[in-house]
Order: structure tokens, then sequence, then C-alpha cells
């Protein structure tokens, strides 16, 4: 092996596990974190919150094409991020119709978190199926300007390789943008009147009442983040990865296990529970191949595909590592701690 060789394996690897796990991890990132925020404020698990990302890009889509039609752009970013802030006001809206009708009425019954999951579950589906009656439910691609900062040619070109380097824009909106949005959450939860008070509501809610902090405001400020985050999460997703319906209805899965694995109630777990998934998840199914090829002597190379689950599995390790991290650690990574 020279160094050309182990050079050209570290690329490969880079091109097919590091950065497609990144952009990945942040759009579960982003997920998660939506999903802690109603666990640590509101104290239950929002099986909705797929749906919510669903809703949020079918209007930013439905906007995106309204603007493609009309030739109004950004090139040469997607036309998606200018029609964004109108599926962010339309998640807002859609999230607090809902609290207002559905949630509050639980609220003020102190009903158990099993009724406010079972809630959840069945806005879930009528979302969904609202979704789905107004935009179908096949591929809906709406990316459009610049597709790729570094093309796979031209790093070869540029380095002298064998293995090329692709960096897609939306892979690199995702992660400059989920950095933003993830740095503004702290920042807010940490720094603001608002956000401490969210912070003593989701630590002690008796004794945050009797400092007269009002429990209404809290509530509608948290159903906005959650909003914001959800719509962003999902029309990043969307936008790396075409936008199917029912592909965010099996996101709820790898978004819950990178809540759990991070520590539930914890955002900073959230986070990093999110690029363990997305790690997981590429590392456990990439076929290593052509990366042995690099690093072993002819005699040695492997002639199957050295895999060791097929793709067709990837959800499943999100549900093994779930599994995994409630056997040996229930309370995750970060021993989930509250905001």
């Amino acid at each position: 092996m020279d160094n050309l060789d182990f050079l050209n394996a570290i690329v490969l690897l880079t091109n097919f596990i590091v950065v497609p796990a990144l952009t990945y991890g942040s759009q579960l990132a982003l997920g998660a974190l939506g999903v802690t925020l109603i666990y640590s404020v509101l104290r239950f698990s929002n099986f909705s919150h797929g749906e919510f990302m669903s809703f949020g890009t079918m209007i930013t889509i439905l906007v995106t094409w309204f603007f493609q039609k009309n030739n109004i752009s950004i090139y040469p970013f997607p036309t998606a991020l200018l029609a964004l802030p109108v599926g962010i006001i339309f998640t807002i809206f859609l999230v607090i119709t809902l609290d207002f009708f559905v949630f509050k009425y639980h609220r003020e019954k102190k009903s158990s978190p099993v009724t406010f999951l079972i809630a959840s579950i069945g806005l879930m589906f009528l979302i969904g199926g609202i979704v789905r009656f107004t935009i179908g439910p096949n591929d809906q691609v709406f990316s459009d300007g610049q597709r790729f900062i570094i093309k796979a040619k031209y790093f070869k070109e540029f380095t002298g390789l064998s293995e090329g380097l692709a960096i897609k824009m939306s892979q690199g909106i995702t992660v400059i943008t989920a950095f933003l949005v993830v740095s503004f959450i702290f920042w807010f939860l940490s720094s603001t009147k608002t956000g401490k008070s969210m912070r003593a509501y989701s630590d002690n809610e008796n004794l945050a009442l009797l400092s007269g902090i009002n429990p209404d405001k809290v509530v509608t400020i948290t159903w906005i983040l959650v909003a914001i985050l959800a719509a962003i999460a999902g029309v990043l997703y969307g936008l790396d990865k075409s936008y199917k319906p029912f592909s965010y209805m099996q996101l709820v899965l790898p978004i819950f296990a990178s809540a759990i694995v991070g520590g539930v109630g914890n955002p900073l777990g959230a986070i990093a529970g999110g690029y363990v998934i997305a790690f997981s998840e590429l590392i456990i199914t990439f076929a290593y191949k052509r990366f042995l090829g690099y690093l072993v002597s002819d005699d040695f190379k492997p002639e199957g595909l050295m895999q060791i689950l097929s793709t067709d599995y990837k959800i499943a390790v999100s549900f093994l590592i779930l599994v995994l991290v409630l056997i040996i650690k229930p309370t995750g990574l970060f021993s989930g701690k509250t905001i």
C-alpha cells in the first residue's frame, strides 16, 4: 500500500460515509431537538413530529413551485430557501391550532403522558392524510439551483486521485443551517428571559408557576420553536433526498432513537444522538470492498461486498441502537438532563 492508496481510501470513506452522515445527522439532530423540547417542557412524546416536518415541507414545495413558475429564484441556492419562511409560518399556525384544540384540553384535565402520546399518534395519521391528499403520495423533486459545491470530476483532476469527492449544495446548506439553528436555540434557552422561563418550567413546573411564569406563554413559545425546527428539518431532508410523505412517517423512529440515545430531555444529547444514529447507519450498511482493496495487497482483496448489513435494513440499525442503549444506559449518553 502506498500513500496514494491510503488517500484514496480516506476520500472514499469521506465521500460515502462522512459527508452523508454529517448531512443526515444534522437533519436528525434538528428533528430530535424538536422532540426533546416537547418532552422537556410539555412532558410527552410527540409522535406527530414527523408529520409536522412533512407538512412544513409540503407548504414550502407548493410555494417553491409558484416561485419557479414565475421565474423567482436565488440562484445558485435552491428556491426552496426563499419559500421556507412561508412553510415555517404555516407550520406554526398548524401546531398552535392543534395545541389549542387537542393538547390544551388534556393539559387542563391533567391527563397522563400516555393520553398525550395517543393523541399525538392520532394527529400523526390525520396530518399525514391531509398532506397526501393535498400533494399526493409520490416523490416530489423541488430542488433547483446549483447542484454541487464540489464535483467528483474536478476533485480528481485537482488531486490526481482515482477517488472523487462530491459535496452537494443541499449537503452544505444542511450542515451550515443546522449549526446556525442549533446555536440560536441554545442561545435562546440560555440567554433570553423567555428561554430561562422555559428551562425553569421544565425543571419544576409548580415552582415556576409560583415564580410568576406564564405557562401559556411558555407552551406557545415551545410550539413555535418546535414548528420552526420541524419545517427546517423537513425541507433540508427533502432537498437532500427528495420529498415523499411516507418517508417522513418512517423518520419518527430514527428521530426518537436520536433523542433517547443522547438522553431524553437533553437538547445537547439530541444533537449528539442524531449524529450517532446517522454515522452508525452508514457505517454498518456501507460496502467496504473498494475501501479494503486500497489497504490490502492483491492477494488478500475481498471478493464479496464486505457489508455488515444491506442498506435495506438501515432502519433496523436505529432500532438496534435504541434497544442497546435502553439496556446498557437507559438515561442516554447525557443522562437525560433537562434543558
